[in-house]
């Protein structure tokens, strides 16, 4: 709860809320009691060491994991009741690349949420593909098999799949995970522009020298939640050290 000047409580809109949220793996916790309030319009980083539930915790909001205990709201619903809102990007070693299908019919893929089962995607929802797949710089590439692109070519597909369903919230996985640094580059500025547009995005991220750079929200997760808020705020040693549990000095240039 925020207070205005008039001293009236009013309620701070959050795109996503995690309460009390606990996944385990055989008995064992990977993610602890986590509480986490993300607003609306940011672009945040959510970073940590090897095994400190990154994945987990973006699949558990989207509901693929299933936890042992809390709950997750997108807008204030059951994320069920808002899987329209939503767009993931996976992480690039969870696809089969040796699907065979082109690069536009994978971006085609994206609308189908919106369709429903019973109707096939026409030539509006091409058009929109198609003006997808140039604004990640693939258009040439409409028609080569995914399999015969690169690790980074790949990668921008999956964004421009997640593009074209115009949703609000945007989740992904290591989206930089084996691209090249014009890749990077490319995808970090649509990802800018989308804040821009008001829009949702929460990024599981590795390079911790990019981060004030790249973000202006910030998550340390280590199977607990350590802290989350705005980079300027919180993305100091102290909270490094809290988090990957060796003394952290990195260079903060937000």
């Amino acid at each position: 709860m925020i207070k205005d000047s008039n001293k009236v409580e009013v309620k701070k809109k959050y795109a996503i809320q995690v309460d009390d949220l606990t996944v385990a793996y055989n008995y064992k916790p990977v993610l602890w009691d986590i509480d986490l309030a993300i607003p609306e319009g940011v672009l945040m980083a959510i970073v940590g060491p090897n095994g400190a539930g990154k994945s987990t915790l973006i699949k558990s909001i989207l509901g693929i994991i299933k936890p042992i205990a809390g709950t997750v709201r997108v807008f204030g619903k059951d994320y069920k009741k808002q899987v329209n809102e939503v767009a993931y990007v996976p992480q690039k070693g969870s696809v089969d690349w040796d699907f065979p299908t082109t690069a536009l019919d994978v971006v085609m893929m994206g609308t189908y949420g919106s369709l429903g089962w019973l109707r096939r995607p026409g030539k509006k929802e091409k058009k929109a593909s198609l003006e997808a797949l140039e604004k990640v710089g693939m258009l040439a590439f409409k028609n080569r098999q995914i399999s015969q692109l690169s690790g980074g070519q790949q990668q921008r597909i999956f964004l421009a799949r997640a593009l074209v369903q115009n949703a609000s919230i945007y989740l992904m996985d290591e989206p930089f995970q084996g691209v090249d640094a014009t890749t990077e580059k490319a995808i970090i500025n649509i990802l800018k522009e989308l804040r821009k547009a008001g829009k949702t995005l929460i990024v599981v991220h590795h390079d911790l020298q990019t981060v004030p750079e790249y973000f202006d929200w910030v998550t340390f997760l280590n199977v607990k939640g350590i802290a989350s808020g705005p980079v300027r705020d919180i993305f100091n040693d102290d909270n490094l050290t809290k988090t990957y549990g060796i003394n952290y000095k990195v260079s903060v240039n937000a």
